[in-house]
């Protein structure tokens, strides 16, 4: 039986990712980076395909407690039992070079026997590695990887049956500390960390960050828990951030939409830069920036969707068999096939985020405009094609109206960029007739007069939740009436439990795929920002406070949630979401978000 997804909490050095339980076990950890193979996996298997978990002896169900210590990523877990009380913090210190995983148990009252059982399972739990002791610590070696764990002398280890398992007592006062490093196998064992003074600095660090934290409104816990989040999730050495650090968590429980997640979307991009800028970290939002540049250089034909953590462009997709999926969710997928889908909406993303990043004063880049003016050159010639939108549809190819909409946004930024810098060039009434007439030809074929809404592609009667963002990427002001039946048609006919569906799946071939999926929390926080803006600040206020409500004990949100099972769905913790929630409580409480 596997946990709720929201029954995990994560840590992280800004390469990686581990998901930590309530009952003290780490079941998802992949080594070295995001989209490298788990050597935990449980969380889409069985404890056979690798976890680590400290408790005390006997107890199988949930801790009693745990919370991020404050303005941290730096997890406290606690147990009360019959004969005392524990607290163990998990962490993934800064890193030198290599990953370690820091695990401190602690005494907190009477006298507590812990049991630490250790199953390492390389390349996604499929691999046992030959685990040996030497110089007091245990490593374990399989192919390209090793693994060391290292305790206190004073704490017995043993193996059996490809297990390591460690027994200890600790009183009031006393602790012990487990530090996990891995290496390629080839080199040197890594030098040990001092597991006490890593928590002391990881804790210091991460409130020194926090501290430059610019908003100060209404539920600034939640804002700087998911300002943390996307700091996590950010591959520290080139600026990128992953969608999430999971994969196959599924939209479905039981079904078959699982995807992975741990790549970088371009369609985030403008979305993040201006929560990073207007939540005060330019410094993060101009890595960003730049990891945005380098992926997309190259010729603008080929421009994708996704990128790797350091701008790959191949992310092939296969399935994992040994793998039985998150609730028996399958298949298993790792790399992600939408990578070849031509989706235009990324060239108004491109374009947009470069808009903003100019505004915002992030530094200049000598080769950026002429990036774009390929882009423009590209897109002028092609923006009529159907493309598969920005949900990566795997129904055929449609004339979304997003993506029409994303197309007007790119001609629209262009203009601007010639208009408010003379000493640019472009083909400035090019442009602008491209602008006028892709706004005439959404606002013609894909608004339906009869029901006053925009539509999901032209000539359909369905809708999409990416209509909530027309206002907000100015190609309509919010008081026009378009715009305000658009709101209200997707409120009513998208709605689920208060919540809202990115689409419908009831007898629509959109997608391409069976079964159905659960409320999309991005669309749902765009829909407080559109009732927002559309003078509707009372149920903005309403919405947004109950999509808050909606993260789990410490802080997090998955892509989707089911009103109905009240179960988080979907990858964990899912970027997207809480881009989102930084960015309504910006326009709500704090003024609109940059750009």
């Amino acid at each position: 039986m596997h946990p709720r997804i929201e029954d995990y909490a994560l840590i992280g050095d800004e390469q990686t990712c581990a998901l930590v339980g309530r009952d003290g076990s780490v079941d998802w950890l992949c080594l070295p980076r995001f989209d490298s193979a788990a050597c935990f996996a449980r969380l889409l298997g069985d404890q056979d395909n690798g976890h680590w978990r400290i408790a005390p002896k006997g107890v199988e169900g949930p801790c009693t407690r745990r919370a991020y210590r404050p303005d941290t990523l730096v997890l406290d877990t606690e147990w009360e039992t019959g004969r005392g009380a524990i607290r163990v913090t998990d962490l993934m210190p800064q890193r030198d070079r290599h990953p370690d995983v820091v695990r401190v148990v602690e005494g907190l009252r009477g006298r507590v026997t812990v049991s630490s059982e250790l199953r390492l399972r390389f390349d996604y739990g499929s691999i046992v590695p030959w685990m040996r002791r030497t110089d007091g610590h245990r490593v374990a070696v399989a192919g390209p990887d090793a693994v060391w764990l290292r305790s206190e002398p004073a704490v017995r280890t043993w193996g059996e049956d490809y297990v390591t398992r460690s027994e200890f007592t600790v009183g009031e006062g006393e602790s012990v500390a487990f530090v996990l490093t891995w290496h390629p196998s080839h080199e040197r064992r890594p030098p040990l960390v001092d597991p006490r003074e890593a928590l002391r600095t990881s804790v210091d660090d991460w409130r020194e960050w926090v501290s430059r934290c610019r908003y100060d409104g209404p539920h600034r816990d939640a804002v700087v828990r998911s300002l943390i989040t996307l700091k996590a999730l950010t591959y520290q050495p080139t600026g990128g951030i992953v969608a999430a650090p999971t994969t196959s968590l599924p939209e479905e429980l039981g079904g078959v939409r699982n995807w992975d997640y741990r790549y970088c979307w371009l369609r985030d991009s403008t979305l993040t830069l201006g929560a990073l800028l207007s939540a005060g970290y330019q410094d993060e939002a101009e890595a960003w920036r730049d990891w945005l540049l380098r992926a997309v250089a190259g010729d603008p034909a080929d421009l994708q969707i996704m990128y790797g953590l350091a701008g790959e462009r191949r992310l092939p997709e296969v399935e994992l068999p040994w793998l039985s999926g998150y609730t028996g969710s399958r298949p298993v997928r790792i790399g992600n096939a939408a990578v070849n889908q031509l989706q235009l909406d990324v060239y108004g993303e491109v374009m947009d985020s470069m808009a903003l990043a100019r505004a915002s004063g992030l530094s200049a880049k000598p080769h950026v405009w002429a990036i774009q003016c390929s882009l423009m050159n590209w897109l002028s010639e092609n923006w009529r094609q159907p493309d598969e939108g920005l949900w990566e549809v795997r129904g055929g190819r449609r004339q979304f109206v997003h993506s029409k909409v994303m197309v007007w946004v790119a001609a629209d930024r262009a203009v601007r960029a010639l208009e408010e810098n003379p000493e640019l060039r472009g083909d400035l009434k090019g442009w602008r007739a491209m602008r006028e007439e892709v706004h005439r030809e959404v606002c013609e074929k894909g608004y339906d007069p009869e029901r006053n809404t925009f539509t999901q592609s032209y000539g359909s009667r369905d809708l999409d939740a990416s209509l909530l963002l027309i206002p907000r990427l100015g190609f309509l002001p919010p008081d026009d009436p378009r715009v305000v039946g658009t709101v209200d048609a997707i409120r009513e006919e998208l709605g689920h439990g208060g919540l809202v569906r990115r689409y419908s799946t009831d007898g629509t071939t959109v997608d391409g795929l069976p079964g159905d999926e659960g409320s999309f929390l991005a669309c749902s926080f765009w829909l407080a920002h559109a009732l927002h803006a559309t003078g509707r600040p009372k149920e903005a206020r309403e919405l947004f406070e109950r999509l808050v409500d909606l993260a789990n004990d410490v802080g997090l949100l998955s892509e989707e949630y089911d009103p109905v099972a009240g179960r988080h769905l979907g990858n964990f913790p899912q970027a997207f979401s809480h881009i989102g929630l930084v960015n309504t409580a910006l326009a709500l409480f704090g003024g609109e978000e940059a750009g």
